[in-house]
């Protein structure tokens, strides 16, 4: 990630791929589990449905727990706003409509395989980040830039685990991820 000198209002984003050796439906399982997600995030500690849901569904929330050297521990609801099974995912954090941060996955079948994109959003809504730049506000870039980078090298993680997952052989009988 090179410095854009991007500040908050700018609603900086970060994306991350891979290619993925199976078809886009056992890596749409994957990542549609966002239970799963803490195992594979240095960042997200927990994450558990609400209303009574099981899965990802348009409108469907959950509340993600997660911690940070740094920033300390947190909790967000999150709200599905994109839902194309074995295509797009995508979470808008907090209020849908003015969301601290917007999180997609999108799935495209690439040379028989699975081309996987994770792409994030900060803001438009004040986050927990909006304090960091409160206290030092002529630092802001500087903060943004770091956090984007945080989240470019975690992003790049998760994809890892879920490429690896998803690639893994499987033995007769033995339960899916």
């Amino acid at each position: 990630m090179e410095w854009t000198g991007a500040r908050y209002a700018d609603k900086p984003t970060v994306e991350v791929h891979t290619w993925i050796a199976v078809p886009p439906d056992p890596v749409w399982m994957l990542v549609s589990d966002i239970e799963l997600m803490p195992r594979l995030s240095p960042e997200l500690q927990s994450v558990e449905w609400l209303d009574g849901r099981s899965g990802p569904a348009l409108g469907a929330r959950f509340v993600g727990r997660s911690k940070h050297e740094a920033l300390g521990e947190w909790a967000t609801t999150s709200h599905i706003v994109e839902y194309e099974p074995s295509s797009r995912l995508a979470w808008a954090v907090e209020d849908p409509q003015h969301p601290t941060a917007i999180w997609r996955f999108t799935l495209e079948p690439q040379d028989g395989g699975t081309l996987l994109r994770e792409w994030m959003q900060m803001g438009p809504a004040r986050s927990g980040l909006s304090f960091a730049i409160d206290r030092m506000p002529d630092k802001e870039q500087k903060i943004v830039f770091v956090r984007m980078r945080e989240f470019e090298a975690n992003m790049t993680r998760t994809l890892e685990e879920i490429k690896k997952l998803a690639e893994s052989p499987r033995t007769p009988g033995e339960a899916s991820a």
